[in-house]
């Protein structure tokens, strides 16, 4: 049971980063149709958005190892 709980967990955590992952892809769409995106900023935000794509991906594959 400890092991399902886990991965209901799992589950939830990896839904909660892609809401986040999205809402990136979209702040980040939104800046770059900007005339004046500043592009540290875009920078800033791909980062982010890479980094939680690396844990979304790294979490996937733990709960199916």
């Amino acid at each position: 049971m400890a092991a399902q709980a886990m991965t209901s967990s799992q589950s939830s955590r990896i839904e909660a980063l892609k809401a986040k992952h999205s809402a990136l892809s979209m702040r980040i769409e939104k800046e770059q149709q900007r005339p004046s995106a500043a592009s540290y900023y875009l920078q800033k935000l791909k980062k982010q958005k890479l980094v939680l794509k690396e844990e979304i991906e790294g979490l996937g594959r733990s709960s199916t190892a």
